[in-house]
């Protein structure tokens, strides 16, 4: 009889009572962990206080690591590697103060047993709460239980008594009142208009490219076609190797051409020459080849959406993608030709761009395009983070804000609009962005996502808000003072609901003209995805009726 060398099986210890443990996801790129340490060390000092005031002991759950000069989880291979040590039915928070990549853990929280709880701060310094929310969804389309909670310190009695009811239940639930599912429609031209779109989408099917799926680690970004297919969306898997050679085929003339419209259309370049620190004409001319290229390879394949991953693969080889992207999702552009210079491609129309490969934006953005142009209104659309927000004259205003992929009508067009060096920390070849202050007016937000194994979108209504300079900057300094920044006031639906709810780090916005519009066009949508068999589901204060 053979007798063969059998695998010794890892074997966990045991919980210690009254014990939590906590781990930390982190970046991929080095110089964002160590740059963004600090503060989560912060936060994590902060919960191992209110921990311990609430009776419980904590353990960290992987070392700080000196010689990379941080602490957080900063790979798939090595989550999976700190997940082996842990009790599997230990109580375990995941503690983020900073962006993170949902797959350095997201391994060891699928098998984990134990109550998860998710936390961030309350703070716009760095993208923590867009890091929780992404987790949030990625376990979301994962199917596996979780917890959420934020605060700016943990020494607030609401964030302390969420501790205490997770610790002692290992759930917490929070009011999310706010959402209701779709009520029956009544038959008025927006909804005979919504469904009409769904049916030639369905029957008609549309294409969405992908350059390099999977980006930074957001699962929840990624949504199978077996969900889209149905909907009558395919993809067109590309590589973003093809878009760089086809960057190198587009002449310097070319590229030259983008910026002479731009400058004549009002925009403004902050540059300087130092290739490290500032925007450099090297680095926009890199963008422009890269805006001219994505052009020509969607007309290749008849893309009717477009998006591009950057991040990681990019980001080592050319200038930032965002200047790019938010030039295609705006209706007035400049002017690409086909390589023979026979026709200009995508004339008088938004190429709609997904920025990060978010594929749920993508379905948003492309019905989105549509139900805007059949109804007469500007269909530029792109997505935010929800970064953060703070009250403001008695009313809770959100920062959202991206990396510069807006459409220059979202600021009030070119000449409000603005491009700044990508911050090296993100960046490190640097590139512009297209930036500004989202004009006041009425927005539809959405966000569509995986579910219990099936598609759901959530709809509501919100207004950008003007706010004076100085608030204005004050909250561009407390982010990212180079990115594109939206003052937000959402209908009916708080900011700790909003928080609970939320199944992204992104949401989708689009411009109405005012109000009745506004309330027109979400009731369309709703038509449209109800008719396409997305679950729809109503945030806040809309008008489903007419």
């Amino acid at each position: 009889m053979t007798t063969y060398a059998l695998p010794e099986l890892n074997r966990r210890p045991a919980t210690e009572p009254h014990t939590v443990y906590t781990v930390a996801s982190g970046d991929l790129r080095p110089a964002a962990n160590v740059t963004c340490w600090p503060t989560q060390e912060k936060l994590e000092n902060d919960l191992a206080a209110a921990l311990t005031d609430l009776g419980w002991k904590v353990r960290r759950g992987h070392a700080v690591d000196e010689v990379k000069g941080h602490g957080f989880i900063d790979s798939q291979r090595a989550g999976i590697e700190v997940f082996k040590t842990l009790p599997k039915d230990a109580p375990l928070i995941v503690v983020e103060a900073v962006w993170q990549y949902s797959h350095h853990v997201l391994a060891g929280l699928r098998s984990h047993e134990g109550p998860i709880l998710v936390v961030a701060n309350w703070s716009g310094e760095f993208p923590g709460l867009v890091g929780l929310l992404n987790l949030a969804g990625s376990l979301t389309k994962a199917g596996r239980d979780y917890s959420v909670l934020w605060s700016t310190d943990f020494t607030d009695d609401w964030a302390r008594d969420g501790l205490r009811t997770w610790l002692e239940t290992g759930t917490l639930t929070h009011d999310t009142s706010h959402v209701r599912p779709l009520p029956p429609l009544s038959e008025d031209a927006e909804t005979e208009l919504g469904v009409a779109l769904a049916r030639q989408l369905r029957e008609e099917k549309a294409i969405i490219g992908v350059f390099d799926e999977g980006c930074m680690g957001m699962y929840n970004a990624i949504i199978d076609d077996e969900f889209l297919n149905p909907l009558g969306i395919y993809k067109e898997r590309l590589s973003q190797s093809a878009l760089v050679a086809e960057m190198k085929k587009v002449s310097d003339e070319e590229a030259q051409a983008v910026r002479a419209w731009l400058d004549d259309a009002g925009m403004t370049f902050h540059t300087g020459t130092d290739e490290a620190t500032e925007l450099t004409d090297a680095q926009l001319l890199s963008q422009f080849k890269m805006y001219i290229a994505a052009l020509r390879i969607s007309d290749d394949f008849g893309l009717d959406a477009v998006g591009i991953q950057y991040q990681q693969g990019l980001k080592d080889t050319v200038p930032a993608s965002d200047l790019a992207e938010g030039l295609l999702n705006n209706v007035q552009r400049p002017p690409v030709l086909s390589r023979d210079g026979s026709r200009e491609l995508y004339a008088g129309a938004p190429l709609p761009h997904f920025n990060e490969v978010d594929e749920g934006v993508a379905v948003d953005s492309l019905v989105t395009n549509r139900l805007w142009t059949a109804m007469g209104l500007d269909p530029a659309t792109t997505l935010h983070d929800i970064r953060w927000g703070e009250e403001y004259d008695g009313r809770f205003v959100w920062v959202f804000e991206i990396s510069g992929s807006v459409p220059a009508s979202h600021n009030g067009g070119y000449d409000k609009s603005y491009s700044m060096r990508q911050p090296p920390m993100f960046f490190p070849l640097g590139g512009g962005t297209l930036s500004g202050v989202s004009k006041p007016g009425e927005i539809v937000w959405s966000r569509v996502f995986l579910m219990d194994g099936r598609l759901h979108v959530d709809l509501g209504r919100a207004s950008a808000v003007e706010l004076p300079e100085e608030e204005t900057q004050r909250r561009l300094d407390a982010t990212n003072h180079q990115w594109p920044i939206m003052h937000a006031v959402l209908h009916g639906v708080t900011r700790d609901q909003f928080m609970a709810r939320h199944r992204a780090n992104h949401l989708n916005v689009a411009y109405a003209p005012d109000a009745a519009t506004a309330d027109k066009a979400l009731r369309a949508k709703a038509a449209l995805f109800a008719e396409l068999g997305v679950e729809v589901h109503l945030c806040g204060d809309v008008a489903p009726q007419s």
